[in-house]
């Protein structure tokens, strides 16, 4: 039974129309909502019924099993949740800037070659420390091919991250003097990356669900707080894909909240949410 606040709503979403779009959402995305998430999808997709001046989530539903592209990408993006920070679980980046790097300067010595993924990069803020962290050390790596791909689902935070502009805010959690010197003051209280950052990065939209169009090897993978939002069967598949991408002793760093026991076995922890390739 409605409660009377959703009885009031400009839109009515039905049981059958709220389990719809979680299935829609399962097999573009990946991503497993539970029931909870009903004032989420409501709240995210209004904006879109609105839009497009449609009447009901029967209409946007319509739309939607039209198999109309653009729409389903816009629809993937208003579901895609964004929260990210420059230097994010710090830990990570003071590991790949102190343990990491100085191994493959060793490792890769004949190949002279780094490649990283950062595999759901939301607005560009992780990449961008990866890329920082790599401008630190670049004294050791001069004449090397370094680069660092970075993907995610929602095209419109791609566009965003690929740009590297940031409010001012977004960097309170940053050291002044590293601030400035990585980030240019473009305008009023807009900082963007600079050209020494952005020439480590690519960007793309990739559906980890997908086909990738790469082969790697990666030395380590990035991919944080992705996987929470997937199914247990759906984290077995994409680890073992990303195993396959990467040689015996690279590098998976996951978010905080997230583990791959009884997930995939081809990774042994060797640090706080870092994983070392085994098999």
């Amino acid at each position: 039974m409605q409660s009377s606040a959703a009885s009031e709503r400009e839109f009515q979403l039905s049981d059958g129309e709220f389990g719809e779009l979680r299935r829609l959402v399962r097999e573009h995305t990946g991503i497993a909502l539970a029931e909870s998430k009903r004032e989420l999808v409501y709240s995210r997709l209004v904006r879109r019924l609105r839009r497009l001046s449609l009447r009901t989530f029967a209409e946007y539903l319509e739309l939607l099993a039209s198999g109309e592209a653009a729409e389903l990408e816009q629809f993937t993006n208003a579901i895609t949740t964004n929260l990210t920070s420059f230097f994010r679980e710090g830990h990570h980046f003071e590991f790949l800037a102190d343990t990491v790097l100085p191994a493959l300067e060793k490792r890769n010595a004949a190949t002279r070659r780094i490649r990283i993924w950062s595999a759901g990069c939301s607005t560009g803020e992780e990449p961008y420390s990866i890329a920082i962290a790599l401008q630190e050390s670049m004294a050791r790596f001069r004449g090397w091919d370094i680069r660092i791909l970075a993907t995610d689902l929602d095209s419109q935070v791609v566009a965003h991250a690929q740009a590297g502009d940031y409010k001012a805010e977004r960097f309170e959690k940053m050291a002044d003097a590293r601030c400035e010197r990585w980030f240019e003051n473009t305008r009023a209280a807009v900082r963007t990356a600079s050209p020494a950052l952005k020439s480590l990065i690519t960007f793309r939209q990739l559906n980890l669900m997908h086909q990738w169009p790469f082969k790697g090897p990666f030395d380590a993978i990035f991919c944080r707080n992705v996987v929470i939002y997937f199914d247990k069967d759906t984290q077995r598949v994409l680890f073992e894909r990303m195993a396959q991408l990467q040689r015996a002793d690279d590098l998976l760093f996951i978010g905080h909240s997230e583990s791959l026991f009884k997930v995939c076995d081809r990774y042994q922890l060797i640090g706080k949410t870092i994983y070392r390739k085994v098999l």
